[in-house]
């Protein structure tokens, strides 16, 4: 019997129409996370649903029990909950959902972008008090900024074109991009934060991007500089940007991520109000959803009914079978 670990919030019946068949053997995972439970649900399993609120860690020991895994699907962008290099050490493609959400992140980026340029949280709070203050409160038009863009993936290229829309200068650096992309000038990392008015953040989180944006890299920033995060939440120094945020060095900052999860009832974030803030929901719409399913379902039919190499695969360079 073909054996489905799951470790995502699915059910049983939900795994076996993404797995096309109900010829499958579907192990759960229950919550809160529990690392003997998950070790022992992965032994002998054929495929791997990861779990998209990266509670269940697949590290090289839990992996180590998963020899002969075809696949591990994450149902997600982000993959930092695997190790894909242990993954792949024990040739078990690792894929994610690239691309699903990538117009629903950039579509809440240009929101977050108004939101701050216009100051539109401020005054809705103010309005919903018994205000009724027009001051003027550095209000700024999109198309005056330098956007500067932090990774230029499917997400950032899609919040590159929605800001050349509205006339901004857009700027971006990538460490592994050398193709030419229209209407982004690429620029070092410092040129980057020296120059943009308004920097998104959109890398991938690695050993090497945790904490990009800390107290020294805010410290080459301009000081009305808008802060724009909706990637993964250790790519930002919380304490740095609340200190930054609080002293006035830069303009503001919106979050959808944090470095805890969920944000706590106590974060100083929370105090600000020159900081816009919404619950890791900057990918949900119906469309990316639906999206979302239609590629997990894809790859697990490919590899448990068609016996094809899974798409998306994000550690394919160890696996040189899949060339």
């Amino acid at each position: 019997m073909t054996v489905v670990t799951c470790l995502s919030p699915y059910t049983s019946d939900q795994v076996k129409v993404l797995a096309g068949t109900e010829g499958i053997d579907v192990r759960l995972v229950p919550d809160p996370p529990a690392p003997q439970a998950v070790r022992d649900a992965v032994v002998g399993a054929d495929v791997i649903i990861g779990d998209v609120r990266a509670k269940h860690r697949l590290d090289r020991d839990t992996l180590s029990g998963a020899a002969g895994c075809r696949l591990i699907q994450q149902p997600a962008v982000g993959y930092d909950s695997i190790d894909a290099s242990a993954a792949a050490a024990l040739g078990i493609p690792v894929a994610n959902a690239g691309g699903y959400n990538a117009d629903a992140v950039a579509d809440w980026v240009l929101m977050a972008a108004l939101n701050l340029a216009r100051n539109g949280s401020r005054r809705d709070h103010s309005m919903h008090a018994g205000h009724y203050d027009r001051a003027f409160e550095r209000s700024r038009e999109l198309s005056a900024l330098t956007v500067g863009i932090v990774g230029l993936g499917n997400i950032g290229k899609a919040v590159a074109r929605r800001f050349a829309g509205f006339g901004s200068t857009v700027i971006g650096y990538d460490p592994v991009a050398t193709d030419p992309i229209p209407g982004v000038e690429q620029v070092p990392l410092e040129t980057l934060l020296q120059q943009a008015e308004l920097i998104t953040i959109h890398a991938p989180l690695t050993d090497q991007t945790r904490h990009l944006i800390n107290a020294e890299t805010l410290g080459r920033t301009r000081p009305e500089a808008l802060i724009i995060n909706a990637s993964r939440g250790p790519l930002v120094d919380e304490s740095a940007l609340v200190d930054a945020l609080t002293a006035g060095s830069i303009g503001g900052a919106a979050l959808d991520v944090y470095e805890v999860e969920p944000l706590a009832a106590d974060s100083p974030l929370r105090g600000l109000d020159n900081v816009f803030l919404t619950p890791h929901i900057a990918g949900d719409t119906r469309e990316s959803r639906t999206r979302l399913l239609e590629l997990v379902a894809d790859n697990l039919q490919r590899v448990l009914l068609k016996d094809l190499p899974p798409h998306h695969v994000v550690n394919s360079a160890l696996l040189p079978q899949l060339h």
